[in-house]
């Protein structure tokens, strides 16, 4: 299907649609082999990567090639370190929470995310194991995103507060040196969130800040690929995205603060404690 540049709304709908029906079809893949014995191996120390990975990310980029030719595909497990992304592209986690799913735990997602420009504009992300599925287009006018969970309409939440909020994070497969490890921070927030989880995924942890399950998250270097997708939910809902110092958020480097809004501000000013 071509595309006009920029993309409209339309357009936006109709590149999340296949990013739904993608990820649907690479999540059903892998959920065959979810909890069965499989070969892992370490990309890099901690770093996990199995053959389906790579299989998820070969079905996607069919699927996705298929239906939107002209739409590169940027995935996890084939990209090539330094190379720069395409103005417009789709960009996949095959499995997010890849050591999850090789302990049987069921943080684990398939995420399929749009980026414009560098600015993340559409997406799907699908939760087999915990059965939620994710859709976001951001209304380039800003007046009709579309945020779903589920296929119902989904929200930021309105907390005010940080000490009043239920807060994300995650951390790095390297965890020798502060503060990339974000040990300092996690304590510092720790101490005046209401709580604070970690739950293995970093797609399903913006995603809940998206769908106001979660109130905030942050994390340092993430990889593009992990917060594509429910970046795009997290903004279509009404939520704020900026890099750690406050800044306009770059995701090739990975440094985000993710909120409701309302508490992003205390959050930023607790990672900066720590």
């Amino acid at each position: 299907m071509p595309l006009a540049s920029p993309t409209s709304l339309a357009d936006r709908l109709a590149l999340a649609t296949a990013a739904e029906e993608a990820a649907r079809a690479a999540a059903a893949l892998v959920s065959g082999v979810f909890r069965t014995r499989m070969t892992v191996v370490e990309k890099a120390e901690k770093d996990l990567v199995t053959e389906w990975d790579r299989r998820s990310e070969a079905l996607l980029i069919a699927q996705l090639g298929a239906a939107f030719p002209g739409v590169p595909v940027v995935g996890e497990e084939s990209f090539v370190p330094g190379s720069p992304l395409p103005a417009l592209a789709f960009v996949v986690d095959p499995i997010d929470g890849t050591t999850n799913f090789t302990h049987g735990h069921p943080m684990w997602c398939v995420s399929v995310g749009v980026l414009e420009a560098g600015v993340p504009v559409a997406g799907a992300l699908v939760a087999p194991a915990i059965g939620i599925t994710w859709k976001a287009a951001v209304d380039p006018a800003g007046v009709a995103s579309v945020a779903l969970r589920d296929g119902a309409p989904c929200r930021v939440s309105a907390t005010p507060l940080l000490r009043e909020s239920l807060v994300a994070t995650g951390f790095p497969p390297n965890r020798d040196v502060a503060p990339a490890n974000n040990f300092d921070s996690f304590i510092a927030v720790k101490k005046r969130a209401q709580a604070v989880r970690r739950c293995g995924s970093a797609a399903i942890d913006i995603a809940f800040v998206g769908d106001g399950t979660y109130d905030a998250y942050w994390e340092r270097r993430l990889h593009v690929w992990d917060a594509a997708a429910a970046a795009a939910l997290v903004l279509a809902a009404g939520g704020t995205i900026t890099a750690l110092d406050g800044g306009p958020p770059v995701y090739e480097r990975g440094h985000l603060a993710v909120s409701n809004g309302r508490v992003h501000d205390e959050l930023l000013a607790a990672i900066v404690a720590g």
